[in-house]
């Protein structure tokens, strides 16, 4: 039996050869950037950059990187404001509710520290929650803010191991009915 094998159409060749040639010249861009990339020594400036210099013009001589500040001694520092906001509810018969934000500041390149900051993020919320739920509505409205922050400033530092916070900022603090 005798079987015709028809042949492929001209579209079809060309389309074919178009996607050898595609994919060999991925192939050949590949290797020629790994064969340069492997050569070339790893504190090299890169060859190409996409997007603003920004970052790299402030963190210029003289100026802090981006999102930090020079802190005492001239170290540059962070704030931590990962824990987000609290929606407290008041104690009592009321349907209050106190919103807050509580953030601080920390060393940027105590690397060991900010992972500890952030592995404990749980039981900062914990803490700030209990804090404020332990309170009657009556103190809530007239707060000693300073004596809260003192509190729970004690009790962050009292889970750190690899540092302590020095100080706490409250944002939104307020009570919503």
């Amino acid at each position: 039996m005798k079987r015709e094998i028809s042949p492929p159409s001209k579209k079809m060749l060309i389309l074919y050869r178009v996607s050898v040639a595609l994919l060999l010249a991925v192939v050949l861009a590949l290797a020629v950037g790994t064969i340069i990339g492997l050569s070339r020594p790893s504190d090299a400036e890169p060859l190409l950059r996409f997007g603003s210099n920004r970052e790299k013009r402030d963190a210029s001589p003289g100026r802090a990187a981006p999102n930090t500040r020079p802190g005492p001694a001239g170290e540059a520092t962070s704030v931590f404001s990962g824990l987000g906001t609290f929606r407290i509810p008041v104690a009592g018969e009321s349907s209050a509710t106190l919103v807050l934000s509580v953030s601080f500041p920390y060393p940027a390149n105590d690397r060991p520290f900010t992972e500890e900051l952030a592995s404990r993020i749980g039981d900062f919320r914990t803490i700030a929650t209990y804090y404020f739920t332990s309170l009657p509505a009556e103190k809530l409205v007239i707060l000693d803010e300073d004596a809260a922050k003192t509190e729970i400033l004690r009790q962050y530092n009292a889970l750190l191991r690899l540092g302590k916070i020095e100080t706490l900022y409250f944002s939104d603090l307020m009570i919503v009915e």
